[in-house]
C-alpha cells in the first residue's frame, strides 16, 4: 500500500505541475474575453431556467434541474467538506482565495464545456444520449484529434472510481460512533457496495432523481448549522475572512510551502470543488433536455457559485473561527468535524456526519455515471456492467484504503482529463461564441417582443 501511495503522490504532483496550473487559468481568462463576459450578464436568466421559469422541450433524458443537482452531488458536499479542509492544511486559509479565483473563471469554462457537450452530442434511437468531452473531440474536432477523445475516457473512467467518497464516509463513521470496533471499515465498505448496487444499476434517471432529493435537502441543512455557527460567533468573521485574504499573498503561509504552494493547492482542490475543466460536468449537462445548447451552457455555470464561492466559503470560514489547527491526523473530513464540534458542541459532528453520508453516496452515485458513460465511449454497452462490478468492488476497496491514496488517485486522474477537455473547448471557442450570441439575440427579441405586445 505504502508503494502505491507514493506512486499516485508522485504522479498527481507531477500532473499538477504549472503547466496545467497555467492551463486552467488562461483557459479560464481567454473563455470569459472571448465571450466578453457576457454569460456572467445571464446569471440571475440562468437561475430563473433553475426554477422552471423556461422549460425546455425536445430530445433529452433529464431537466436542467436534475442536470444541474447530479453534477453538483459529484462537487457539492466532499469536495466542499473534506476538499476545503484538505485546502487549508496543505496551503493554509491563502488556498481558499485561490479557489475563489478558480471558481470565478470556472464559471466561464462550464458554459463553454457544458454548451460544447449539448452542441455535439449523440442521441441513439432509443432515446438515450450519450454526451461529454469525447463526442465533442469525435464529432467537433479533426479525425486526428480522437486520441484525445480516448485519453479523456479512460482517466475519466479512473476518476469515475469512489476514491475519497468511501473513504470519507468510512473515516467520519468510524471516528464519531464506531472507533472501537475492529476491521469497522471492511463492514462498513460492504455495506456501502450494496447501497451503491442497488442504485447504479438504475441508471442516470434514477441517480438524477436521488440527487435532486438529496442535494438541495443536504444543503439546506449545511447552510442553517452554518449560519448558526456565524451567528453565536459573530465575533471571529471579520479575523477568520481577513485571514484567507493575508494568507493568500503571504510567502510565510501554509506548511512551509510559500506563495507557490498556497496557489497551487488552491487551484487544485478549486478544481476538485467545482471540476470546471475538467470536463465532468459535460457529461452530464450534454444529456438535458433543452432547446438551445447555449441555454444549457448557462444552468451549468451556476455550478461554481453553489460549490465553490458559496459552499467552500462557509466550511472554511467555520474551520477558520473554530481555530482547530489542521494535522496529518485530522485533515479532510475530520478538521471539518473537529470544528463543528469546538462551535457547536456535540451536535455539530452529528450533523455534519448526517450531510456527509447524504452527500458522499449521492456523490458517489453521480461519479459511477461519469465513469460509465466513459466506459460505454470506449468500450460500448458490453462493458458497462463490468464497470459497475468494478466500481462496487472500488467502494469496499477504498473504504479501507487511506486518504491520501484516494485523493492522489483522483487529483492525477482529474489532471490528465483537463488536457483533452481545454484544447478541444479551446479550439471549437468559436463555435461556442456563434450558438451564445444566437441564443443571447433571441432572448432580447423575446423581450421586445413582449414590450410591444403591452
Amino acid at each position: 500500500m505504502e508503494l502505491l501511495d507514493e506512486f499516485f503522490l508522485q504522479f498527481a504532483t507531477i500532473a499538477w505541475g504549472q503547466p496545467t496550473q497555467l492551463l486552467l487559468l488562461g483557459a479560464g481568462l481567454f473563455f470569459a474575453i472571448t465571450a466578453k463576459f457576457k454569460p456572467y450578464r445571464y446569471l440571475f436568466f440562468a437561475f430563473d431556467i433553475l426554477r422552471g421559469k423556461h422549460p425546455s422541450k425536445g430530445a433529452g433524458e433529464v431537466s436542467h434541474f436534475k442536470a444541474l443537482t447530479a453534477t453538483l452531488s459529484g462537487t457539492i458536499g466532499l469536495g466542499n467538506i473534506a476538499g476545503v479542509a484538505a485546502a487549508i492544511y496543505f496551503g493554509g486559509p491563502g488556498a481558499v482565495f485561490w479557489m475563489w479565483v478558480t471558481a470565478i473563471f470556472g464559471i466561464a469554462t462550464k458554459f463553454f464545456t457544458a454548451t460544447l457537450s449539448s452542441l455535439y452530442r449523440e442521441i441513439s434511437p432509443d432515446g438515450t444520449v450519450n454526451a461529454g468531452t469525447m463526442y465533442v473531440i469525435k464529432n467537433g474536432l479533426p479525425k486526428y484529434m480522437l486520441p484525445f477523445a480516448y485519453m479523456f475516457a479512460f482517466f475519466g473512467m479512473i476518476a469515475g472510481l469512489p476514491a475519497v467518497q468511501a473513504s470519507e464516509i468510512v473515516r467520519i463513521t468510524e471516528s464519531l460512533f464506531f472507533s472501537d470496533i475492529e476491521n469497522f471499515a471492511y463492514i462498513a465498505g460492504a455495506v456501502m457496495a450494496a447501497i451503491t448496487a442497488f442504485v447504479i444499476i438504475g441508471g442516470l434517471k434514477r441517480i438524477a432523481n436521488v440527487s435532486a432529493l438529496l442535494v438541495p435537502l443536504m444543503s439546506v441543512i449545511y447552510f442553517t448549522a452554518v449560519f448558526v455557527i456565524i451567528i453565536l460567533n459573530y465575533q471571529e468573521l471579520i479575523p477568520a475572512i481577513s485571514s484567507i485574504f493575508y494568507e493568500a499573498f503571504n510567502f510565510k503561509s501554509a506548511v512551509s510551502g510559500g506563495l507557490v504552494m498556497v496557489i497551487l493547492t488552491g487551484i487544485k482542490r478549486g478544481v476538485f470543488s467545482n471540476e470546471a475543466g475538467v470536463g465532468t460536468e459535460a457529461l452530464i449537462h450534454g444529456t438535458a433536455t433543452t432547446t438551445h445548447p447555449a441555454k444549457q451552457g448557462l444552468v451549468a455555470m451556476t455550478g461554481p457559485i453553489f460549490d465553490t464561492l458559496i459552499m467552500c466559503t462557509l466550511t472554511a470560514i467555520v474551520i477558520l473561527m473554530s481555530g482547530v489547527e489542521p494535522t496529518a491526523d485530522n485533515k479532510g473530513v475530520l478538521l471539518t468535524a473537529e470544528s463543528f464540534q469546538v462551535m457547536l458542541g456535540s451536535i455539530g459532528p452529528l450533523i455534519l456526519f448526517f450531510v456527509v453520508l447524504c452527500f458522499g453516496f449521492s456523490t458517489i452515485f453521480t461519479y459511477s455515471f461519469y465513469g460509465t458513460a466513459c466506459v460505454k465511449f470506449l468500450f460500448g454497452k458490453k462493458g458497462v456492467p463490468i464497470y459497475q462490478f468494478i466500481f462496487i468492488c472500488a467502494v469496499f476497496g477504498f473504504s479501507i484504503g487511506g486518504f491520501d491514496l484516494a485523493i492522489n488517485v483522483v487529483d492525477s486522474a482529474f489532471a490528465m482529463m483537463i488536457f483533452p477537455t481545454l484544447i478541444s473547448t479551446i479550439w471549437l471557442a468559436p463555435k461556442v461564441i456563434e450558438k451564445a450570441n444566437d441564443y443571447f439575440k433571441s432572448l432580447k427579441n423575446q423581450d421586445k417582443t413582449k414590450l410591444n405586445q403591452v
